[in-house]
């Protein structure tokens, strides 16, 4: 099929339009990121994608395709823990870069990718930076203790224009439910944990439909403003899959807010820093929540470490 006619089966309306099937996914979403699709035929994806909505396997196709365009990467001798950043900071702090260094610190390797479409956001990448871990400029697998992060543009140009188009849309697209499943190390046939967080509960429900199509490996939560990371004010759900399958549910904690730490501004990048700062050198408690969700973590990577090497895509 031509992308003209994969737009008229997904552009007929919420009622009229039909969904992909994976392969159909895979190839069409591959044309946009290669760059084959005309400016207007990007648009009309996106908006055609956004009334309509995905399905679990168009989403496991899409993965399909930003995977099978990724550089395959060394093996990793331990499973590698994935964090999608893409929302940053704006009234709360982004606490995101915590969360990775808590697990580097318990000997974990850590995979940090994402990028924001609001400059008026700071991103976990910008604090990193000044907390000494600058950016990769190519993708590598982690190594136990050790932290990578970088950008959604330096791991694929063409999902990081897909990403800006909202800039010049309006709205998102399925490129940015996308990034919150993705595992750039697919290829390399490391098991990787993917950490992806929703902000409304339906959005559970299709991550984890996406992630049974796909037979991969995630952490899901309602995450701070968007970030992967648990509320320190409140424990949120946390639920475990693997292979696919749900291992693990944490029931989201209910009733009054309990005495909450006291936290910087979002957009306080200094005092985010310094408050992040003082956790790590246990100048202050880690925040509960954060504590159980690195907990949680730890845990489901000795799950994944028992498991046989796979042989890449589905990792």
């Amino acid at each position: 099929m031509h992308i003209q006619q994969y737009l008229k089966e997904i552009g007929r309306g919420k009622d009229g339009a039909r969904a992909l099937t994976r392969a159909q996914a895979f190839e069409l979403l591959g044309w946009i990121l290669d760059g084959h699709a005309q400016p207007l035929q990007v648009g009309a994806f996106c908006l055609a994608m956004r009334i309509k909505g995905e399905t679990a396997q168009e989403m496991a196709g899409f993965m399909d395709a930003v995977h099978a365009r990724l550089p395959r990467t060394a093996h990793a001798a331990s499973p590698v823990i994935v964090l999608p950043s893409y929302n940053g900071a704006r009234r709360l702090p982004v606490l995101t870069p915590l969360l990775a260094l808590l697990l580097v610190r318990q000997g974990l390797p850590v995979l940090l990718h994402g990028s924001t479409t609001e400059s008026t956001r700071i991103t976990a990448a910008q604090v990193l930076e000044q907390l000494g871990h600058p950016a990769a400029q190519a993708l590598q697998t982690p190594q136990a203790g050790e932290l990578l992060h970088l950008s959604a543009r330096t791991l694929l140009p063409g999902l990081a224009d897909l990403l800006d188009a909202r800039a010049a849309i309006g709205l998102r697209n399925p490129a940015h439910s996308l990034v919150k499943h993705l595992n750039p190390l697919a290829a390399s046939g490391t098991h990787s944990l993917v950490v992806g967080c929703y902000t409304h509960p339906e959005y559970s429900i299709s991550m984890e439909h996406t992630h049974a199509e796909a037979g991969s490996h995630a952490l899901l939560l309602r995450g701070m403003e968007g970030e992967p990371v648990a509320d320190p004010r409140r424990q949120p759900a946390l639920r475990g899959i693997i292979q696919g399958c749900k291992v693990l549910e944490l029931h989201a904690e209910t009733g009054a807010l309990p005495v909450t730490p006291e936290l910087p501004h979002g957009l306080d990048m200094a005092a985010t820093i310094a408050w992040t700062r003082e956790v790590l050198q246990d100048q202050r408690p880690v925040p509960a929540p954060i504590a159980t969700q690195v907990q949680v973590i730890c845990d489901l990577h000795r799950q994944l470490a028992a498991l046989p090497a796979t042989q890449g895509a589905q990792a």
